[in-house]
């Protein structure tokens, strides 16, 4: 087991001996693995934390502070935060009353502070649990798994705003409300639940690279449905609907070794 110390100003990590190796080691993503966010300022405890993480199955992505925080955020479907209270910057309170008005995301609030006192406005900002530091790795594994299970009924979705009815690219229009792809003279082209999941991460996230994990994570977050199929299946199906020639794409373009890029604008209404 692997105690998370915080003393005076920096961490330390302590090993109590279990008769087991005190090595970690990284184990391949596995899609379907819950998805956790770290946002810790002190790389040290950001990969011992992630190691114990992801030694126990989960898929983890890190960060130092808010704005990289709402990065992350930004290029995936995340299923838990573990936030740090004190950090550089916007704190972990601001960051996680801003959270809570924006998703339903389940929050741990990480801080060496223990006081009584901490812990409420922790939680009265939203916070679905509180750990003070030193704590162990069994623990922490425990109250993410309590907190998984707890919100298991309350999918994590984001509210900042009522979501656009039609986009608008290249030749295209996407009516969210009836789930059409409509083409400038008028024809709708039939799109399947994994396509349709797709194309709306896509042109939610113009003119940026998203890998394969980051799409998958987006696309299965819109629907219980999801992908049933490889994105590189899916996005083969779209070319045949949106390209003027599948073999030579220009909406969605493949960035050698990093995924997916959509790249005209998209205006919606």
């Amino acid at each position: 087991m692997t105690k998370f110390v915080r003393r005076g100003s920096r961490h330390k990590r302590t090993y109590i001996s279990q008769n087991r190796p005190r090595c970690f080691v990284y184990i391949t993503k596995m899609q379907g693995a819950p998805h956790i966010l770290i946002v810790d300022d002190h790389r040290e405890i950001r990969d011992l934390v992630s190691r114990a993480l992801t030694n126990e199955g989960f898929r983890i992505s890190t960060a130092a502070d808010g704005r990289a925080m709402r990065k992350v955020l930004a290029d995936g479907r995340i299923d838990l935060i573990l936030l740090d209270l004190m950090l550089p910057g916007e704190d972990g309170l601001s960051l996680c009353r801003t959270l809570r008005a924006e998703s339903n995301i389940p929050i741990i609030m990480l801080t060496a502070k223990g006081e009584e006192v901490d812990r409420i406005i922790g939680l009265e900002m939203g916070a679905d649990d509180y750990l003070p530091k030193p704590f162990g790795s069994r623990e922490l594994i425990a109250r993410i798994k309590v907190v998984l299970r707890r919100s298991n009924e309350k999918p994590a979705t984001t509210n900042s705003g009522p979501a656009p009815q039609r986009y608008h690219f290249e030749r295209w229009g996407l009516d969210t409300a009836a789930r059409e792809l409509i083409r400038d003279d008028g024809v709708t082209v039939p799109l399947s639940t994994g396509e349709y999941d797709l194309l709306i991460a896509l042109v939610e996230r113009p003119q940026r690279v998203l890998n394969r994990d980051q799409l998958l994570d987006l696309a299965r977050g819109r629907s219980a449905a999801g992908l049933d199929r490889s994105i590189d299946t899916q996005v083969s199906r779209l070319r045949k609907k949106l390209e003027l020639d599948p073999s030579d794409p220009k909406i969605i373009k493949t960035v050698w070794g990093g995924g997916y890029i959509f790249t005209p604008a998209v205006s919606h209404e």
